[in-house]
């Protein structure tokens, strides 16, 4: 063999060696959660779902002989730490995609971050409509049913067992709290209820008996909150404590009460209703494979974050092997009009706002558990697309 042939087929061993190690390094993915402060809880879940998923997809061979890689970082459910988390994750860990956050501030506020840097985000958990609505991002998909998926469920189970209604509204005064109140008392309105009145109160309250002469005065037959995390807990028990849960039924958006919280609740939580994305109960093998999962692992029952977290990390491997690029652009236009399984049954990625079409399910808290009382095909609940800037 010449010198020349020798140094050539050198070259060539040394440049099949290098891309066999870079196919095996890992697909960096970086979570934005809460894992201290009032959404612990649901912090604790989407972690829960992302490792579950991140365990199986390695087992079977990663993402194009790829492992997942997490790393995790606090929020503190407030947008300004999650942009610096997020910065941190996209300049000095490099991730390849990011996840996680919940309160609907963070996602919008992660969201412009992504765009500038170029990568791409999904949430999970956020409810805001304008998310993928007046606000929403190229760079931005949720795989969550939004606020008006879920007021679209609720409102259904309100025209049958309630009709017309009266109904009081109390949310968070931030995002997410005034998009699910606005949702629902659009829904309310169409389904032909009656609205009495709305308050807001700060994030972590601690006292919500300021706000029940309101509700008094408006004689309400139903009181719609979408409060999540230990503010629930404080609003139910200071609720039972004055003695309106005898009078009224609660209404309220997924994120109200929870497995994460509803043990701290307790009897108060008795006829919660809500629509969700997902229950325990949906009696497909799929989900009776996943729930036996998720429990051998953590002991407890998925709830719709850990589950939505979970299915994400099938959402972006279909997209990244049909792109065969982890490049953003490429897994954007994979990632539109995804078609994929998960626990809850099939989703589709719309591809003009990156809004998840699903299957909407309204529960009753009965017994202490969560039980499935209705129904609403995700074509009826998805409402239209209101993304205009892109």
């Amino acid at each position: 063999m010449t010198r020349l042939a020798t140094t050539t087929l050198a070259i060539l061993l040394s440049t099949t060696a290098l891309c066999a190690a870079q196919s095996k390094d890992p697909i960096k993915i970086g979570v934005v959660t809460p894992l201290s402060g009032t959404y612990a809880g649901i912090g604790q879940q989407v972690r829960w779902g992302l490792e579950l998923a991140t365990k199986e997809i390695n087992a079977a061979g990663g993402i194009m002989g790829r492992p997942i890689e997490l790393t995790f970082e606090d929020e503190e459910a407030n947008p300004a730490v999650a942009v610096q988390k997020a910065e941190k994750l996209f300049q000095v860990n490099k991730v390849d995609f990011l996840t996680g956050t919940v309160s609907s501030g963070s996602t919008l506020a992660v969201g412009q971050l992504a765009e500038r840097a170029g990568r791409l985000i999904a949430t999970t958990v956020s409810f805001a409509d304008s998310i993928t609505g007046e606000r929403c991002s190229p760079n931005v998909f949720r795989v969550n049913a939004r606020a008006g998926q879920q007021s679209a469920a609720l409102a259904s189970w309100l025209a049958k067992e309630k009709p017309k209604a009266r109904v009081f509204y109390l949310g968070p005064d931030y995002e997410m709290g005034r998009s699910t109140v606005a949702a629902f008392k659009s829904n309310v309105d169409r389904v032909g209820g009656n609205s009495t009145g709305e308050v807001f109160a700060p994030l972590d309250s601690k006292d919500y008996t300021q706000y029940f002469g309101q509700i008094r005065a408006a004689r309400p037959q139903v009181l719609y909150t979408s409060v999540a995390g230990n503010d629930t807990v404080r609003l139910f028990s200071q609720l039972q404590e004055f003695g309106l849960l005898g009078n009224i039924t609660v209404l309220g958006a997924s994120g109200t009460v929870t497995s994460q919280n509803i043990g701290a609740i307790g009897k108060a939580a008795e006829g919660f209703v809500t629509g969700v994305g997902y229950s325990p109960e949906i009696d497909t093998p799929e989900n009776k494979k996943f729930v036996e999962a998720f429990r051998a692992a953590y002991k407890v029952d998925p709830d719709l974050y850990g589950t939505d977290s979970y299915g994400l990390l099938f959402a972006y491997k279909a997209a990244v092997e049909k792109a065969q690029s982890t490049e953003t652009d490429k897994v954007r236009d994979a990632l539109r009009d995804l078609k994929w399984a998960t626990p809850q049954g099939e989703k589709t990625i719309r591809a003009g706002d990156h809004q998840a079409i699903q299957d909407m399910y309204v529960v009753q808290v009965t017994g202490g558990q969560f039980k499935i009382v209705g129904k609403v095909p995700g074509a009826d609940a998805i409402g239209p697309d209101d993304c205009k800037r892109f």
